[in-house]
């Protein structure tokens, strides 16, 4: 099935794709779909509503719509220099096994303000294959990788003041 861009303003882009469309405006998410599915998911679970909206509000932005209503989503959290980390990647169970996840990765990459991105990465339990597609491998020299994670921060007291 083609695509077709639609350049709204500025950077601004839906892709279109038969029923289905991709766009990065901010105000089509719906943060009750996003903080839903995240709050339940493996890599967020118990994320606080006020955390996913401001994680929306400082990055690229990807959802995904069906008849309007938000099927997707996706974003990358970027310096729109050097950088780009893609996060929060998921399409609802009903509407899996349609290519959506690969096409909404393609609208990603193809994004004009990421473009020129020394370096991407992203973390997966389970999505080896979809990203294998676009470039992603595992890290060649993991030793030089350092992190700091912290599972528990949305249970720990005190986050609420943020």
């Amino acid at each position: 099935m083609p695509t077709t861009e639609t350049v709204q303003s500025g950077h601004v882009r839906e892709y279109r794709r038969g029923e289905f469309v991709v766009s990065t405006r901010r105000d089509r998410i719906d943060l009750d779909v996003v903080h839903g599915f995240l709050s339940e998911c493996y890599w967020a679970r118990g994320i606080p509503r006020e955390v996913v909206a401001c994680s929306i509000e400082n990055s690229l932005c990807f959802g995904l719509y069906a008849e309007g209503k938000q099927i997707g989503f996706a974003r990358v959290i970027t310096d729109y220099a050097t950088y780009g980390y893609i996060g929060d990647v998921f399409v609802l169970e009903s509407f899996r096994g349609r290519g959506l996840g690969k096409w909404l990765m393609e609208c990603i990459m193809e994004h004009p303000r990421v473009q020129g991105l020394r370096r991407w990465s992203l973390v997966t339990s389970d999505a080896h294959g979809l990203y294998a597609q676009f470039g992603f491998e595992p890290l060649k020299k993991p030793q030089n990788y350092m992190e700091l994670h912290r599972p528990d921060v949305y249970s720990r007291a005190g986050h609420e003041n943020r």
